[in-house]
């Protein structure tokens, strides 16, 4: 099959990777939800071979995700398995991190929800999770263009939207995640990042 494509995650490969490569330094097994075209798994994979990284996301993006798999020849990236978050068939395996990017602001607020308590289920203790993508904060949007892209994915979906900074804090907490520093990243995104109690 043809490879899928992504130029987002061309184009924002290394900023992520500026910030998650020291995170994930001591670790052994990441998982990354809703890897998508699997080129972020390639990359970071390749970038951190001290990694074992697991991809995952709904069965509609397997093939594509093991296409990009099958040319790269990484030792070091697990076969996609599927993972809806909108359900409770989490692996019982536990993980070191868990990362996932440009995911939050296309799921609904109860798959957000079912993403931060099984996140916290699934992570080792001390184990991160890493959540890249764009956030309003004090329930503003903090740019013009964000307010765009809102407006974009309203009309994609009426239930997806950019969520709220503090509304992800709060559902992190109520299960045992701590924010550990809340990155500012180019084109009005940030890294959350959060670390279990």
């Amino acid at each position: 099959m043809t490879k899928p494509y992504s130029e987002s995650c061309v184009q924002n490969k290394d900023v992520i990777l500026s910030v998650l490569a020291p995170i994930v330094s001591s670790c052994s097994d990441v998982l990354e939800i809703g890897s998508g075209t699997g080129q972020h798994a390639i990359y970071f994979a390749e970038k951190s071979p001290h990694l074992i990284w697991h991809t995952s996301d709904c069965h509609v993006y397997l093939a594509g995700i093991n296409a990009w798999l099958s040319e790269a020849c990484l030792t070091n990236i697990k076969e996609p398995f599927e993972l809806d978050v909108s359900k409770s068939e989490w692996p019982e395996m536990k993980f070191d991190a868990v990362f996932t990017a440009n995911s939050v602001h296309i799921m609904h607020q109860a798959d957000v929800e079912n993403l931060i308590h099984f996140t916290a289920e699934v992570l080792k203790r001390n184990g991160s999770l890493i959540i890249y993508g764009p956030f309003n904060y004090a329930g503003s949007y903090t740019s013009e263009s964000n307010a765009r892209f809102d407006q974009w994915l309203k009309d994609q979906d009426p239930l997806s939207c950019i969520k709220h900074f503090e509304d992800i804090d709060r559902l992190a907490i109520n299960n045992g995640l701590k924010l550990v520093k809340d990155y500012s990243m180019p084109a009005n995104n940030r890294i959350l990042h959060y670390i279990k109690d």
